[in-house]
């Protein structure tokens, strides 16, 4: 028996062993006093989750993953004034809120980002989840939701208020996919009209990306990839111009499209060669960011001297330097405007059919999986 004033029974996907998901019954506390329960309608699936279900981030075993949730709040701690019960909400990463970089306004280069984010527990080591057999410990609290479960424990500070009119099972990748590759081409590059810009990638961050520089008014978008679907994708959303790079040179081709290189590019690839590619595509003085997930050991390669020649910038970013509880309602208002169509990257899937997900996502069949929960 439990308490059901504090706990409840709920259903998780749980990864207990490298590389699969198992759904089962867990056992959820009540929210504490900064903390708020949503019921989650809908989740992305991200390659992050993956990632971290094949144990190439090390998070704890047994865990619960999900980090792009949307659901309806049900309850608040007594300290929570941000969201009340019934508000529509999307979930997105959690910062620690008291480091120089959340202290100057910049939640997404939080120092703590790892240690809160991929730790699989509260920072005094509690859990809100646990085993609903008694099999011992449930790690959860991922990027501060683990929402690959009916509800989820959140923080306040993580927890945004979106409009009620707006189709809730839709939202949850604005909190961290769409938003990553929005951001940083809104906010960290700031890419303006006229310019000209490329992807490496053409997955779901970087044809966000596409679509948020034609929302800038850039001028050439070039969307490199070597999936022919993504290509046309692109193509559908806003790129002026793609490269098929199985076969053709990227950088050869993006300088012969611009005449000599990029102002702006990005790489969400995490893949070394290609970071190099997307230095060497732009021009003199341009810009680049590296915002893909990366092995642990992977290195940048860069010759020292011709880098620094260019004058190019080179800058990482993590979600789009972005401040969700601004950011995450503007791109809604962009996408219900009909200026930011992040929907043509969804394909939605039953939550008992998160293997054929995580598949789908594997193998490029779908863009932006987004698990129906509740």
């Amino acid at each position: 028996m439990t308490d059901s004033a504090t706990t409840r029974e709920i259903t998780a996907a749980v990864v207990r062993e490298k590389g699969s998901f198992e759904l089962a019954p867990v056992l959820l506390d009540a929210p504490r006093d900064d903390e708020v329960l949503v019921r989650i309608v809908a989740t992305g699936l991200c390659h992050t989750d993956l990632v971290v279900r094949d144990q190439v981030y090390p998070v704890p075993l047994p865990v619960v993953l999900g980090h792009e949730g949307a659901g309806v709040v049900e309850s608040v701690g007594a300290a929570v004034e941000k969201v009340a019960p019934g508000d529509h909400v999307a979930v997105s990463f959690l910062p620690c809120g008291r480091c120089r970089p959340c202290f100057d306004g910049s939640p997404a280069s939080c120092a703590n980002f790892n240690a809160i984010n991929f730790a699989g527990q509260r920072p005094d080591g509690s859990h809100a989840l646990r085993s609903a057999t008694g099999d011992g410990t449930l790690h959860d609290r991922f990027f501060g939701q683990s929402s690959f479960a009916t509800h989820a424990v959140t923080s306040e500070r993580n927890t945004v208020k979106v409009r009620a009119d707006a189709p809730l099972d839709l939202l949850g990748p604005l909190g961290c996919g769409i938003q990553t590759g929005a951001g940083t081409v809104l906010r960290a590059l700031e890419v303006g009209a006229g310019a000209t810009f490329a992807v490496m990638g053409a997955g779901a961050v970087g044809l966000s990306a596409v679509m948020a520089a034609r929302v800038t008014g850039a001028t050439t978008v070039v969307a490199v990839d070597v999936l022919p679907a993504r290509l046309e994708l692109a193509t559908e959303l806003g790129a002026t111009h793609v490269v098929n790079g199985r076969e053709k040179d990227a950088v050869d081709e993006i300088r012969r499209i611009t005449g000599g290189g990029v102002d702006f590019a990005l790489d969400t690839t995490g893949l070394p060669a290609l970071i190099g590619q997307m230095v060497e595509a732009l021009r003199q003085r341009g810009t680049g960011a590296v915002l893909g997930a990366s092995r642990a050991d992977a290195v940048i390669g860069l010759p020292a001297n011709a880098f620094m020649q260019s004058c190019k910038t080179l800058m990482g970013v993590v979600e789009g330097d972005s401040v969700p509880d601004v950011f995450v309602p503007q791109l809604l208002d962009l996408h219900l405007q009909g200026r930011f169509p992040f929907d043509r990257l969804v394909r939605f899937y039953d939550f008992d059919r998160i293997d054929e997900a995580a598949a789908d996502a594997a193998s490029g069949a779908a863009v932006k999986p987004v698990l129906r929960i509740g």
